[in-house]
């Protein structure tokens, strides 16, 4: 219903873009909070190894499986509390636990801080006992590049892998090719070409930005676990989840691309009033829940 994410647009936009890295992480911790999480599910901070954490539980999940989530927010703002709604709403409908992990933000931490504590969360959940094949990993925006690099770093280390990935709106690659920047820019809200630059600058500094462990667009892909991609038509990422999709498919990967009519970027966050919103993560749930199950049976 187009009317929803007209109110979701309004909600964004209703203040001017904040300029310092303060201001930015305040604006979308306050945008994340606006509809907190549901008073059924259960939290519980965690220290994984120097990195926050915090786990959630809903009523009828399964604690022997486990979502491992990386926020989105360009690697230089986002938190835990920002995405709270998002992540704790997809682990019930996954019927399973979830991790959401706060890794450093650049610019004070650049990469390749953020995957430093991708993997310290990533051996802090197996070692409580949950197995690699009862794990999905999953984010938004630059945490579904987190995921993805995680994933890949695991694959060369020759270490088990999930049974999953679960990736929305995400951005893969920084060097900004994408043709839907430009397509798209009049109809996204949120997202352009200068501020991703800004972000990319802060988060890469001097590095590569074609390196496959920051721009995974451009990672060989041979093995990686199934994995379902979801983005909006009105994002300028599009390019970025499709051409994604594509490199998947040519690496004989079992890819799901979902292009969601009218969505914005990251529109799962708003799940609490918009219902295109929760039947994204239904349908990520059950992506989750069939693949672990496979992957363990």
């Amino acid at each position: 219903m187009t009317h929803e994410i007209d109110a979701i647009r309004t909600l964004l936009t209703s203040k001017p873009r904040p300029v310092g890295w303060g201001e930015r992480r305040a604006r979308i911790d306050e945008v994340g909070s606006v509809w907190p999480v549901a008073g059924d599910t259960a939290l519980e901070p965690v220290d994984l190894g120097g990195v926050p954490g915090e786990f959630s539980l809903a009523p009828g999940s399964d604690a022997s499986h486990g979502l491992l989530f990386f926020h989105g927010g360009g690697y230089c703002s986002g938190s835990i509390a920002s995405h709270r709604r998002m992540v704790t709403e997809a682990g019930r409908a996954a019927r399973m636990r979830t991790l959401a992990v706060g890794y450093r933000l650049a610019p004070e931490h650049p990469f390749p801080a953020a995957h430093e504590d991708a993997l310290k969360a990533w051996r802090y959940l197996r070692a409580t006992g949950i197995a690699a094949e009862h794990i999905s990993v999953g984010g938004d925006s630059a945490g579904g590049n987190l995921t993805i690099c995680l994933i890949n770093r695991l694959r060369a280390a020759g270490e088990a892998v999930p049974a999953c990935a679960w990736l929305a709106s995400p951005w893969t690659d920084l060097t900004m090719s994408g043709g839907s920047l430009v397509t798209k820019d009049a109809v996204d809200p949120l997202i352009h070409k200068p501020y991703l630059e800004e972000l990319a600058a802060a988060y890469a500094g001097a590095a590569d930005r074609r390196d496959p462990l920051i721009s995974p667009l451009f990672a060989d892909l041979k093995n990686f676990p199934p994995v379902l991609i979801q983005v909006g038509s009105a994002e300028t990422l599009l390019d970025d989840a499709v051409r994604f999709a594509r490199a998947a498919g040519l690496a004989d990967v079992a890819v799901t691309l979902e292009v969601w009519p009218h969505m914005i970027h990251a529109w799962p966050m708003w799940n609490a009033k918009l219902a295109d919103g929760r039947r994204a993560l239904e349908q990520a749930g059950a992506f989750m829940q069939r693949w672990c199950r496979r992957a363990a049976g």
